[in-house]
C-alpha cells in the first residue's frame, strides 16, 4: 500500500472505486481466471510462447515474493490498516511492486494458455483496477502518514520503476524466506493449479 497523491479532477471517483475494489479483490480475478480457461486457444500453442509466458508468470511471483520479504503480511490486509511506510527493497525503486507482479503474473497466464490477443486485455482491465485502489491508498496514506509519506512520494514513482535506489530509505527489518513462503502460500498454491489446469485445458 504505498503510493502518489497529486490533485486533479475526479479524485473522488477513483478513490470511491478504489475503496470498493480493494474490499473485493479477492474475488475480482477470478472472472479473468474462468477466461483463461473457458477461451479456446490456438491448436496448439508454440513451445517458445508457452515458456515465455511461464518465465513472465514466475517472474511477477518472484516480484511478489521480494515486496512481501520487506512488507510482510500487512499486504494481505483487507482492511484499512497500515503497518510502517516500507521503502527498502522494491519499494525503494516503484511504489507498488505487488500490483506489478500481478498484472506481470496474468499476463504469462495469458501467454502461457496461447491466448496472445489477451495479454492486452488482462494488462488493461487490471491496470485500471490497481489504479483506482493505488488512488485510494494514496490519501489514506496522505492522512495518515504525512510528511514521510510526502517525501517518499518525491523520491519514488508510483508505477514506472526508476531503477535509482531510494536513497533516503530508512533501514527496515526483512521478513525470513520461511515467513514470506508462507504469507505467500496462498498465492504460490494458485499458481501452481492453474498451470496444472492450462495443461488439463490444452490436452482436451
Amino acid at each position: 500500500m504505498n503510493g502518489s497523491a497529486n490533485s486533479v479532477p475526479g479524485r473522488l471517483s477513483w478513490t470511491g472505486a478504489g475503496a470498493w475494489l480493494f474490499r473485493q479483490r479477492t474475488w475480482l480475478p477470478i472472472p479473468l481466471a474462468l477466461a483463461l480457461l473457458v477461451i479456446p486457444g490456438p491448436a496448439s500453442a508454440s513451445t517458445a510462447t508457452v515458456v515465455a509466458g511461464a518465465i513472465l508468470a514466475l517472474a511477477g511471483e518472484g516480484l511478489r515474493l521480494w515486496a512481501v520479504q520487506h512488507i510482510g503480511t500487512i499486504s494481505r490486509t483487507r482492511s484499512d490498516r497500515l503497518g510502517p511506510l516500507i521503502s527498502t527493497g522494491p519499494f525503494a525503486y516503484v511504489r507498488n511492486p505487488l500490483y506489478l507482479g500481478n498484472i506481470a503474473l496474468w499476463a504469462g497466464f495469458a501467454m502461457a494458455a496461447g491466448l496472445i490477443w489477451f495479454v492486452p486485455i488482462v494488462t488493461a482491465v487490471l491496470a485500471l483496477e490497481y489504479h483506482a485502489i493505488v488512488r485510494w491508498e494514496e490519501q489514506l496514506l496522505l492522512v495518515r502518514r504525512g510528511d514521510e509519506y510526502r517525501a517518499y512520494v518525491a523520491r519514488v514513482p508510483r508505477w514506472v520503476p526508476s531503477f535509482k535506489s531510494d536513497a533516503g530509505a530508512a533501514p527496515t527489518e526483512r521478513h525470513g524466506w520461511r515467513d514470506t513462503l508462507f504469507s505467500e502460500r496462498g498465492t504460490l498454491i494458485a499458481i501452481g493449479v492453474g498451470f496444472v489446469l492450462l495443461w488439463i485445458k490444452s490436452r482436451l
